[in-house]
């Protein structure tokens, strides 16, 4: 299904447009999560409309630096980043997990500023984000021709490889790269590398290790935003799946291994109790501070991303910081 209204367009992939979660699939996920020890959930599921909104909360929070970080990346670096895509030849600027583009704007209004030849892709699997950018990028940058895509990454990156052969930039911004563990990461990055060719081009977002307080402050706000983003995964459980967790018997707990450079969350349980889900039809027992893990965020140092960037076929061409050398927008190249 393809609609096209002025220069943008959109192509849906997935089977649902409004990007929702399958329900069913979200019920196995719970069912196998919470009954393996130690049990898990997992933070894809954090982002329903709620929690959507708990997270732009945390972004603007002063312990988060991470946003600040890269937006200040992009800003101080935007035409220098514009002037590595460009090069000489046309190529489709391919942004996974596109959201609200609000970070990629910087990029599109330096590539506009000098007139570079080329086109927008943005990938999200949220059919409703992919409409409002749609719109947005109608009015905001009706020059700019952009062929919006409603999937996986990897399921895109495959339609892109059988539609759209010429050469490509790839945007994987934040640092969305550090909610997979080292194996994952490896894996990911892989894929994306088997779509591309010689001369085609990876930007990719990355905290660096730093102050371990720091970090953990971004992870435990004093204001119990974060707290409260972590709690919404039950209370989306209840809404969706029937289930009766108590909030107020669980707590949002937070960890920063140095050694592995990983910042992990979770969901305590203060006490000895039962839990049942109406959609399995089963009941889950909980003892006294047994944890729920949810969330990984990996941080890394430059030698180590330049060293998982070789492992998949890619060479740094530069690395973009901030004053502070919180964070690093990375370029790879294909050679």
């Amino acid at each position: 299904m393809q609609t096209k209204i002025s220069n943008q367009a959109i192509v849906d992939l997935s089977k649902k447009t409004n990007g929702s979660s399958d329900t069913a699939a979200f019920a196995q996920h719970v069912a196998e999560g919470l009954s393996q020890n130690p049990k898990k959930l997992s933070s894809r599921y954090f982002y329903d409309a709620t929690g959507s909104k708990l997270f732009q909360k945390i972004m603007d929070l002063p312990e988060y630096y991470l946003t600040r970080c890269e937006f200040e990346v992009l800003n101080d670096n935007r035409q220098a980043m514009a002037n590595h895509f460009a090069q000489d030849s046309f190529f489709h600027l391919i942004d996974l997990g596109a959201g609200d583009a609000l970070k990629t704007k910087i990029l599109l209004k330096a590539l506009q500023n000098q007139q570079s030849d080329f086109d927008y892709v943005p990938i999200d699997i949220s059919g409703d984000a992919i409409s409002h950018l749609h719109q947005n990028l109608d009015f905001e940058f009706p020059n700019i021709k952009s062929n919006a895509v409603i999937g996986e990454y990897f399921q895109a990156l495959e339609w892109l490889q059988q539609n759209k052969s010429e050469r490509k930039v790839v945007l994987f911004l934040g640092s969305n790269i550090g909610n997979f563990d080292a194996t994952e990461s490896l894996s990911f990055l892989h894929s994306i590398r088997s779509y591309l060719t010689a001369g085609d081009k990876l930007l990719l977002g990355v905290d660096l290790r730093k102050d371990p307080y720091t970090i953990l402050k971004a992870y435990d706000d004093a204001s119990g935003v974060t707290a409260a983003f972590n709690l919404n995964l039950l209370k989306r459980i209840n809404e969706e799946l029937g289930g009766n967790f108590d909030l107020y018997k669980f707590r949002h707990y937070p960890l920063y291994n140095p050694q592995e450079g990983v910042m992990k969350s979770f969901l305590l349980s203060e006490r000895k109790q039962e839990v049942y889900l109406e959609a399995l039809d089963r009941t889950f027992s909980f003892e006294a501070w047994e944890a729920i893990h949810t969330e990984n965020s990996y941080k890394y140092s430059l030698p180590q991303v330049e060293e998982m960037g070789r492992r998949c076929g890619f060479k740094i061409e530069t690395v973009f910081q901030d004053k502070r050398q919180f964070f690093a927008d990375v370029l790879f190249s294909v050679d």
